[in-house]
Formats: C-alpha cells, sequence, structure tokens
C-alpha cells in the first residue's frame, strides 16, 4: 500500500500511525489528508509521541507526505476529536479525507 492509502485506511477506521519523518520517529492520531494551498499533499494529525524538530509532542502537526517514510498503521484506535480540530483545515486548498 502507498503512504496516501495507508493514511486514508487509518482516518477511516480511526488508527494511529507510525512512521518517520525528517529524521524523527512519530506516532500520529490522522485527522486529515488532502492538498495544501502550496498544492502539495499533506496530513493534518495529532502528534501524541516521538520527537519533533518544532518540539512541540503533543500537538498538531502538518506533514507533508513525501517526507513520510517507514509508515505503519497499528491496530491501536482513537476516539473522539481534540481540540482545535478543524474538518475545512485553512491550510488545504483539497481536503481527501478526514474524520
Amino acid at each position: 500500500m502507498s503512504v496516501i492509502e495507508d493514511l486514508t485506511f487509518a482516518i477511516e477506521n480511526r488508527r494511529v500511525v507510525m512512521f518517520n519523518y525528517d529524521g524523527h520517529f512519530r506516532v500520529v492520531e490522522p485527522f486529515l489528508i488532502g492538498v495544501t494551498t502550496t498544492g502539495k499533499p499533506a496530513l493534518r494529525g495529532y502528534q501524541t509521541e516521538g520527537t519533533s524538530s518544532g518540539g512541540k509532542v503533543p500537538g498538531w502537526h502538518l506533514f507533508s507526505l513525501s517526507k513520510i517514510t517507514v509508515i505503519e498503521v497499528t491496530v491501536i484506535n482513537f476516539e473522539g476529536l481534540r481540540p482545535f480540530y478543524n474538518p475545512a483545515d485553512k491550510a488545504m486548498l483539497r481536503i481527501d479525507a478526514h474524520v
């Protein structure tokens, strides 16, 4: 499966994902994928564990799909919505899948 297929499955089934991104291991609740206003495919997710160059964990992050490697869709489900979740994310020109 591709990164987009894995993330779409994870969003539809509310599954936590793990992946490497910019040299950091991330554990993320994926909330939506689409294309940003700059034309890049991206994931908006809530990172719960791992590290980040921005240092904000836990917290919301926008991940460029081209930088996601070694993705794993876990069997761990997440429930509910995180504060400040916006299914009409203004950073996205188009939304392809969302919680």
